[in-house]
């Protein structure tokens, strides 16, 4: 972008057009290198929080930090072996959305390398839309689910069948599905299986 068309943009109160470039500058970058190193840095780059955990006790302290730094008072979590987490450090939680709740706690399908996003369906958020979650979403993935790009991701999920609902959300620079979700917290704790 030209020096003139920065300062026009900034009187006329245009935001930037560079970071998308800036985006894919650094997906070209890293494109030899490793998948989860990867998708770690466009995930970051994209405003997301990644957080890598060598195991489920590792995974159980950073998710109470990120809580209690959230302040966080309830917690939409529907998946059983996530709620043993929050039973252990006393989070209340419910099995379904409700308005109250200011944080989701969920799993996801797919981790993508190529853009740093992450794949959810119905078994990840149920039947609700994605705009609908709270605006802290801590998601709980693993090493193995990330893959090259969406087109491998979506191979997986047609040998595996019965995979509904799909969406992707990356950091809060994407505003997930809609405009209005534009201070949306993605906090990624990512296992080693």
């Amino acid at each position: 972008m030209s020096l003139f068309k920065k300062i026009v943009g900034k009187i006329l109160n245009q935001p930037d057009t560079e970071e998308p470039q800036d985006f894919i500058k650094l997906g070209d970058q890293l494109k030899n290198a490793d998948l989860d190193y990867k998708f770690a840095q466009l995930f970051t780059h994209s405003g997301g929080f990644f957080n890598y955990c060598a195991d489920e006790a590792e995974a159980l302290q950073t998710l109470n930090q990120i809580l209690k730094i959230e302040d966080v008072k309830s917690v939409f979590c529907w998946d059983h072996d996530l709620r043993n987490f929050l039973d252990v450090i006393k989070i209340p939680s419910t099995k379904d959305l409700e308005l109250f709740n200011d944080c989701a706690f969920i799993t996801c399908e797919y981790l993508i390398a190529f853009d740093g996003r992450i794949m959810l369906s119905h078994n990840n958020i149920l039947h609700y839309h994605s705009s609908r979650l709270p605006e802290k979403i801590v998601i709980m993935g693993n090493v193995s689910q990330i893959v090259s790009n969406l087109g491998d991701a979506m191979m997986k999920i047609k040998r595996t069948g019965n995979i509904k609902n799909l969406t992707s959300i990356s950091g809060s620079n994407s505003k997930l599905d809609t405009p209005s979700k534009d201070n949306t917290k993605l906090f990624l704790l990512l296992l080693e299986d």
